[in-house]
This record gives structure tokens, C-alpha cells and sequence, in this order.
């Protein structure tokens, strides 16, 4: 248990797990700096992606509460 810890908080901690593809970060360099739509496409899907995981997080706990809070008045 103590190896897995270990690893992923190396694996956490790694620079290059934080950094995004040579494409993607020249994509959005350059069209940063120009004002493109493509760098703007790019954020609102790094925010896609990243709102996923909390929706999903979301919905389970009122879902848990919801059922929680049901057996709770029942007894």
C-alpha cells in the first residue's frame, strides 16, 4: 500500500503529468497572443473536461443524500 501512495504521489508531482502536448501548448501560444478562436476553443475544453468529474461527484452525493435522508425519516 505504501509503494502505491508513493507512486502516485510521484506520479502526482511529475512536471511533465501537468504539461500539455507540443501541439496543443504551440496551438495555444500563438493563438493566444492573436486573439484566435482556436485558443478560445481550447480553454472551453480544458473547462469541459475538467467540469465533468465534479457534475458526475455532484449528482452521486444528492443522489446519496437524497436516500439518506428517506432511510432516516422511515425509522
Amino acid at each position: 500500500m505504501r509503494r502505491m501512495s508513493l507512486l502516485l504521489v510521484g506520479l502526482g508531482l511529475n512536471a511533465s503529468t501537468w504539461a500539455q502536448c507540443a501541439m496543443c501548448k504551440a496551438t495555444a501560444e500563438s493563438g493566444q497572443a492573436a486573439g484566435s478562436a482556436e485558443a478560445a476553443g481550447l480553454n472551453a475544453g480544458i473547462l469541459y473536461l475538467m467540469a465533468i468529474p465534479y457534475v458526475l461527484m455532484a449528482a452521486v452525493a444528492i443522489v446519496w443524500y437524497r436516500s439518506h435522508k428517506k432511510r432516516a425519516a422511515d425509522l
